[in-house]
């Protein structure tokens, strides 16, 4: 039944792409696709500038790799429609507790982890693409700002989220893809996009071994615990984010030269 739901959502992406090609006009650059798999398993990571990234990722990853899914907070199983969607198509869904409750009650400590892992079973015998958006939220200038312009085109990455998918089904997963997307004439809204008004979009992506990263002393299984240990892999994270902004200020430099 998984593979026939994950076909079902494939295909209507494949509709989508089609449509697109009939009544709209957008222009898809993408690099980096040579040697992906559908019999891999996958942790995507992008920046995120708009709800069209979702869609993007989407066209330009389907038929190359196993169906996206995403880690979800557990209360959006209720919401219509879409919870059980989500829910027919395997996306995890998971319950962090709270530091106040973990102190209240200790012997929940690392139970959140061990139900994703639970949750998380089926995809040893079935590849599976996780999708994370490591920003946590989509760009705007006045969250940049707020955060210290560190970046001039990226919101700071947070390493939490990335570091829980690893800690549920890190040996299970092969590859870490890290997706940059570019809108060259701005970030569109969704209407912009279902209109046709998005002339092109560029999407870079850089293949990187999740076992390498495992076996390296950037991230532990101690993650969670050790303070050491998670400004380690915030570092790292933070060094990749800082090679994505160069690259998007190289691609508005080479569109101000089309100019």
């Amino acid at each position: 039944m998984s593979y026939l739901l994950d076909g079902c959502a494939t295909n209507w992406i494949s509709v989508n792409s089609a449509n697109q090609n009939l009544f709209s006009r957008t222009k898809f650059e993408a690099t980096g696709l040579e040697g992906l798999s559908k019999r891999d398993w996958y942790l995507v990571i992008s920046n995120h500038r708009s709800w069209v990234d979702i869609l993007v990722l989407q066209r330009v990853f389907n038929h190359k790799i196993p169906f996206l899914k995403f880690f979800l907070k557990k209360e959006l199983i209720w919401v219509p429609f879409l919870g059980l969607a989500w829910w027919a198509l395997d996306f995890p869904f998971m319950h962090r507790y709270s530091k106040a409750l973990l102190a209240k009650h200790p012997h929940l400590k690392g139970k959140d982890l061990e139900n994703t892992r639970k949750a998380c079973e089926k995809f040893t015998f079935k590849p599976v693409s996780i999708m994370n958006f490591v920003e946590g939220t989509r760009l705007t200038e006045q969250k940049r700002i707020r955060q210290g312009e560190k970046f001039q085109h990226l919101l700071k990455p947070k390493a939490g989220g990335m570091a829980f998918v690893l800690g549920a089904m890190g040996q299970q997963l092969h590859k870490l893809l890290d997706v940059t997307i570019h809108y060259p004439e701005g970030t569109p809204t969704f209407w912009d996009f279902a209109c046709g008004k998005v002339n092109k979009v560029q999407v870079q992506i850089k293949v990187l071994s999740i076992q390498d990263l495992l076996n390296s002393d950037v991230y532990g299984d101690d993650y969670f615990d050790d303070h050491t240990q998670r400004v380690k892999f915030q570092r790292w994270l933070t060094e990749l984010w800082q090679q994505k902004d160069q690259e998007l200020q190289a691609l508005l430099a080479e569109k101000s030269q089309d100019v």
